[in-house]
Formats: structure tokens, C-alpha cells, sequence
């Protein structure tokens, strides 16, 4: 959790949004209990930014909100989780949160019979990346491989797939994924643990990822544009499945910062890239984007 919030920390505009409080503008649309867990996130991220503060900050208070409110981690038995989920969506609105991490997604089907096609959206927070299989040890892929990977076609066969509009029947058919909608911020996750026949066991591949100017052309849907993208945090998993640490790398006025725990410093912009690479976070460039 620490990880994440000092690169959700560093998401210029959510900050921003969260020092001004302007949240609390916005009307009668956000209900008590999530201007609760808002304020919360709002009290930590003005903490960190305090020009005056000196050590860290603990975020324990936010820590207990969250795990209150939100029953994925509250520790609720499976109805009462599955409930409780329910209502949060049900109670869901547009926030600012949608409008900086929301992105849509295009899943088509094709049924191979008789071609008939169809297409259905839905949202998404972050994109979960596969990572090339069955690579030699000390191989090196690139994060483009692994988008190809997540759009790449997939065959159904009959026993999986979906009813067939044409046909009326499950028919062997296939499944690709686009980006029909790009979001503000990018979030990428590597898929670096995966189950084997010994359980879980966890990739140390070396993905290569661009520092600036990820295109995302190869991943857009029909007239989605050219989305450009900047990075400016990286959140890092050390260690194996049974134990490990997490870090931040995150990209501040120019400059980029290790946070580990409680100690931040100076890194240099070339360490950034590394095997312990878990989940990125890209900005959108306006100016060399086409929308």
C-alpha cells in the first residue's frame, strides 16, 4: 500500500485535486461515507506535500478507513463481501477518479462458423499485461510485446465460447481486446506471478519499457487515435511470492525519487528500468497525442 500511494502521490492532477480539497465542491454526489474515505486520502497526500513536513508519514489512519470501507480488505465472510461490493457499486458515480484513471476497453467476438460479429465495452482502472512464456533465462522482452500479447486474438472453442447471434448456438469463435477509450493516467500492471504445476511462482523477467513516448497505436481501437505517454512512477516487488518489499519510483520536478518505507532519495533516471518493475504509471501527453 505504501508503494502505491506515493505513486498515486505523485499523479500531479489527483494531487492537486486532493490538496485543494475540490472534492468538496462538487455537490451533493459524493454520499458521507466516501467523502469519509476521500478525506482520508486527501489528509494523507496534503501530509506528504506539507513544504514544512520532515521525516514520513504514517498512513495508518487512512489505512483503517480504507480497510473499513472497502470489504476487499476488510475481512467481511464471502455473501457479506460479495453484498457489500454490490452496494459500493450500485452507489458508484462519476468522479474524479474516473476522470483521470478510467479508460474503456472493446472486446469483439467472432463467431468462425459464420462470421457474424459482436462487440461489447467495458471499463477499466489498469490493464494486466501477460509476459512472454517459456523465455530463456537472462532474455529480455519489451513492454510492446507484452500489449501485443493482451490484444492478441483469442480462439474459443465451442465448450467456452459465447451464443452466437447468427447461429443461435455456441459456435468455436474469437476474442480480441482494443482500447476504445484512453484515460489521463495509465495504469500497467505486469503479470509477473503465474500458476505452474509447483503453485505460484513468480518472473523475473527484464521488461524493457520507454521512459517517454509510449505509443499505444498497436493497442487502440477503430479511430481511437495515437495516444502518447509519459512515465512518471513505477511501483517495485522484490523478492519471491512467499516474501518480498515493495518500492516506488516516482518522477517529481523533474527529477526521479526512490521511496522505500520511510526513506526517500535521489536515483538516477537510468536505474529506473528494472526486474523488479510490477506496475507502471504512464501520463498522457496532450501535446503529441492524436484523440
Amino acid at each position: 500500500m505504501n508503494a502505491v500511494l506515493q505513486c498515486l502521490s505523485n499523479t500531479s492532477a489527483l494531487r492537486d485535486y486532493c490538496i485543494r480539497r475540490e472534492y468538496q465542491l462538487e455537490g451533493t454526489g459524493y454520499r458521507k461515507k466516501r467523502c469519509e474515505l476521500m478525506d482520508a486520502f486527501a489528509s494523507l497526500i496534503s501530509a506528504l506535500w506539507e513544504p514544512s513536513a520532515s521525516g514520513s508519514v504514517n498512513p495508518i489512519q487512512f489505512q483503517q478507513k480504507f480497510q473499513k470501507l472497502v470489504p476487499h480488505f476488510a475481512g467481511y465472510s464471502d455473501d457479506e463481501k460479495s453484498m457489500q461490493m454490490w452496494k459500493r457499486y450500485l452507489e458508484r458515480d462519476d468522479s474524479k477518479i474516473v476522470d483521470l484513471f478510467v479508460g474503456q476497453l472493446n472486446s469483439t467476438l467472432r463467431c468462425t462458423t459464420c462470421g457474424y460479429k459482436s462487440t461489447t465495452f467495458e471499463v477499466f482502472c489498469d490493464l494486466s499485461l501477460p509476459l512472454p512464456k517459456r523465455l530463456s533465462m537472462g532474455d529480455r522482452v519489451s513492454l510492446s510485446e507484452c500489449l501485443s500479447l493482451f490484444t492478441a486474438e483469442e480462439e474459443l472453442d465451442t465448450d467456452n465460447a459465447p451464443l452466437c447471434g447468427r447461429c443461435n448456438q455456441r459456435k468455436s469463435s474469437t476474442k480480441k481486446l482494443t482500447i476504445q477509450r484512453f484515460p489521463t493516467f495509465l495504469v500497467l500492471h505486469l503479470n509477473r506471478f503465474s500458476l505452474s504445476h509447483y503453485g505460484i511462482r513468480k518472473s523475473t523477467t527484464y521488461v524493457e519499457f520507454p521512459l517517454y513516448g509510449l505509443s499505444l497505436r498497436q493497442c487502440a481501437a477503430n479511430k481511437a487515435g495515437n495516444p502518447i505517454y509519459d512515465l512518471y512512477a513505477v511501483c517495485n516487488h522484490t523478492g519471491t511470492v512467499n516474501g518480498g518489499h515493495y518500492t516506488a519510483y516516482c518522477k517529481s520536478g523533474g527529477k526521479w525519487h526512490v521511496y522505500n518505507d520511510s526513506r526517500v532519495s535521489l536515483m538516477q533516471e537510468n536505474q529506473v528500468v528494472s526486474t523488479e518493475a510490477y506496475v507502471l504509471f504512464y501520463q498522457l501527453d496532450e501535446t503529441r497525442s492524436i484523440r
